[in-house]
């Protein structure tokens, strides 16, 4: 199997930074599906075209991680909750 790389864009770090340890061993496991099936997530489409979102749940509370991928790498864009999710998602640069 070849190795996949997971790159990060700041928006998706800063929010990651300030989780506690293990709401970002949660986040993990959803990178980690990801990872294994990059489909896994709803493709947006309109002015998201290509960004693709994965829904769970982080302590009673549904979180959404925004993210691009081919078959060689993992772009994470973004990680929250819904309100404002997509009006700040559709401001990063890509």
């Amino acid at each position: 199997m070849t190795n996949i790389i997971i790159k990060q864009m700041p928006t998706f770090k800063r929010v990651y930074k300030k989780l506690y340890r293990e709401h970002q061993a949660t986040v993990n496991e959803a990178i980690l599906a990801i990872v294994k099936n990059p489909l896994i997530g709803d493709e947006k489409k309109g002015d998201l075209a290509g960004v693709f979102v994965y829904k769970f749940k982080m302590h009673h509370q549904e979180f959404l991680l925004a993210y691009e991928w081919d078959p060689l790498n993992r772009l994470l864009l973004a990680l929250g909750i819904h309100e404002n999710f997509y009006r700040d998602l559709k401001k990063i640069p890509r």
